[in-house]
């Protein structure tokens, strides 16, 4: 694959059952991250991906969401919306990393991440506050 998928988001009401059901069922280990309880799971073997379990702002924003990582998000964005998909943000980089993000809408309306390793030197990329 060639740009598979490297990251997956479980985003509820309750970051805290969602740690707890996740981490007896499927044994993971969940680290508190960031904001709104949000935690990150890592693999425990060569063959899984990083993950994300959090709160949502509001209790209607549950979802789902995957990241592919891409050669450049800006330019994953812009054909993106040319096939009919829709701008979420992005290209963004998180703060203290060299990780550039962004996210769309498919067709659908299901939202889909963009990732990609950025160097402080590429123009298009812009730090998120």
């Amino acid at each position: 694959m060639p740009q598979p998928v490297v990251h997956f988001e479980i985003v509820g009401g309750d970051a805290a059952a969602l740690h707890t059901f996740y981490a007896q069922l499927f044994g993971w280990k969940v680290e508190p991250s960031g904001p709104g309880g949000y935690g990150l799971v890592q693999p425990s073997g060569p063959d899984g991906i990083t993950g994300g379990i959090g709160s949502g702002d509001s209790g209607d924003s549950r979802h789902v969401t995957i990241y592919v990582e891409v050669p450049d998000v800006g330019t994953a964005l812009d054909r993106a919306e040319e096939l009919g998909g829709r701008r979420l943000f992005g290209p963004d980089i998180v703060p203290g990393t060299n990780v550039e993000l962004g996210q769309f809408t498919d067709p659908e309306d299901h939202v889909i991440g963009l990732t990609a390793a950025i160097t402080p030197d590429q123009p298009h990329a812009r730090r998120t506050s």
